[in-house]
């Protein structure tokens, strides 16, 4: 099974980088979905939504909300940021039943990137 999770987050970005109209500072109302692969434990949940919810948002959203994102990634593209949410995610989401599977991120509702690890 898959379980999912959607996240929303607002930031401001620029990459230093690239050449072109993204270099110039700019903000984005970004989507996160969180996907955990797993089996149902003994209460028929691969993993408490509640629970998902109450993690990622400690060690994601309260950093990125509102957050000037260069000042946490070097070059905050969506690639770096899908890097950055696995990283914190992986061990922590861990257990028996489940692991993290795919991390995606969205800039605008036709651009994103899947991160798998």
């Amino acid at each position: 099974m898959i379980l999912i999770k959607e996240f929303e987050f607002d930031a401001a970005h620029n990459l230093i980088h690239y050449h072109g109209k993204c270099e110039k500072l700019h903000g984005h109302t970004y989507k996160m979905v969180v996907k955990l692969e797993g089996q149902p434990d003994d209460e028929g949940m691969v993993y408490d939504f509640v629970e998902l919810k109450k993690l990622v948002k400690e060690k994601i959203i309260d950093k990125f909300d509102h957050a000037y994102l260069n000042d946490i990634i070097p070059q905050p593209t969506a690639e770096n940021i899908a890097v950055y949410v696995w990283d914190a995610l992986v061990d922590v989401v861990k257990r028996d039943n489940c692991r993290l599977y795919e991390v995606e991120i969205w800039e605008t509702k036709t651009s994103g990137i899947i991160y798998r690890g």
